[in-house]
């Protein structure tokens, strides 16, 4: 079997990162190519969640595996949040748009999410810890917003100047 080929990733603050995504019209082998392709990035970045903004394709969807195995692939297409705990927890958080960049977000300990799998069937799916929490990221990304935005506006400064001389410094070399 070939591997699919790897997809860029784009990093915050591109403004691409702000689109917000529209629904899936049509589970088909375009977009199945679509989802193998995000699987093989999310893995080849060592992430355990991508939403298709982050490749510069603005559908709803998203691909996870939360697993230390990397062999629980998970789809949502056209997620849709249901149910979020009252309860919620703040953990550390990072994103393949934001390489390097790690920090503390508040989210629900628990979500049941509405979504259509690679093969359009429809699915509820009832999350928890870590996989509650890279829903409810991976879903921000599908309204255009990166984990940075609930960060102090000192934060959020301090993050963009220093990957936008990162990117100016790879753009050098």
């Amino acid at each position: 079997m070939n591997t699919p080929s790897l997809l860029g990733i784009l990093c915050y603050p591109d403004p691409r990162l702000h689109t917000v995504a529209r629904p899936v019209a049509a589970v088909d082998e375009r977009l199945r190519g679509l989802i193998d392709r995000m699987f093989a990035t999310m893995y080849d970045a060592n992430g355990i969640g991508l939403a298709a903004t982050q490749v510069n394709v603005h559908e709803r969807l998203v691909v996870i595996d939360v697993s230390e195995e990397r062999n629980q692939p998970m789809v949502l297409i056209n997620p849709e949040i249901e149910w979020a705990s009252p309860e919620k927890r703040k953990g550390e958080e990072g994103c393949l748009s934001v390489p390097g960049i790690y920090d503390g977000v508040e989210r629900s300990v628990a979500v049941r999410v509405r979504a259509l799998d690679r093969d359009g069937q429809s699915r509820l799916i009832e999350a928890e810890g870590m996989l509650a929490v890279c829903i409810q990221h991976e879903m921000d990304h599908l309204m255009g917003k990166v984990f940075v935005e609930y960060l102090s506006p000192l934060k959020q400064g301090r993050i963009k100047s220093k990957l936008v001389k990162a990117q100016r410094e790879a753009l050098r070399s």
